[in-house]
């Protein structure tokens, strides 16, 4: 969107700034969906072909994603969604293992617990999943969640780590929605998980985060990935 006003120059960055916002968003739901597949072929064509976005905002979107190692660039013309096999998402729950705990730790009874409460009552009123859309609107509550948790730890590069793992965490958390039909791990383990960080003890915030995270590491493995194939093919619903 491009507004013409001299006065106002604030303004202005802040809808461009918002509208490439949307814009990543709505890419990062494609991938995340598979619309656009784990190793397909990405240019500035084809997004803006595909989601009506200009040349320039689709080459920022690509930079950006690439940057976040969400796209693959392999050489200077061809560029590819990252693949997901089972080396990636095994990737993603070892970081998120070191990382999440540690975060969760830093920022305690900081929350705002109140709106933690009202994310996760969210994600149990859209289950169980129906379709596609209900099934992404989970994710994005439950990314918003796990953010919002992480949010006051006061270490903005770890929280940018954080964002990197939730949003590859919804690529993984995809498959397993498809295929079971359900979430990884119920409102009951995280409102546990609340109440430990209500108590401000960093011991058992480690704990109680960690525990979550290997439970659903081990359901989502147990589930879905039970063939060598997918050690390394690309894991399509």
């Amino acid at each position: 969107m491009i507004i013409h006003n001299k006065d106002n120059d604030v303004s202005i960055s802040t809808i461009r700034k918002n509208d490439t916002d949307d814009a990543y968003e709505l890419i990062m739901d494609a991938i995340v969906t598979q619309k656009l597949k784990p190793s397909q072929k990405v240019s500035e064509n084809i997004l803006s072909d595909i989601f009506g976005l200009s040349r320039t905002v689709s080459r920022n979107l690509i930079e950006r994603l690439i940057a976040q190692q969400f796209l693959v660039s392999l050489s200077p013309r061809v560029t590819q969604v990252a693949p997901l096999t089972l080396l990636e998402i095994k990737q993603n729950f070892t970081l998120r293992k070191i990382f999440l705990p540690e975060i969760l730790s830093l920022t305690g009874a900081k929350v705002n617990f109140e709106e933690l409460d009202r994310i996760n009552k969210k994600i149990q009123k859209l289950l169980p999943v129906k379709d596609d859309k209900s099934a992404l609107e989970i994710l994005k509550a439950n990314k918003q969640l796990n953010i919002e948790s992480c949010s006051p730890s006061g270490y903005p590069l770890m929280y940018d780590w954080a964002r990197q793992l939730e949003d590859t965490a919804m690529r993984i958390y995809w498959l397993y929605v498809k295929t079971n039909k359900e979430f990884p791990y119920s409102s009951e383990q995280q409102a546990t998980l609340i109440e430990v960080m209500k108590s401000d003890e960093p011991k058992k915030i480690r704990k109680a985060s960690l525990d979550i995270i290997l439970q659903s590491e081990e359901r989502i493995l147990n589930a879905i990935f039970s063939h060598e194939q997918f050690n390394t093919q690309d894991l399509l619903v």
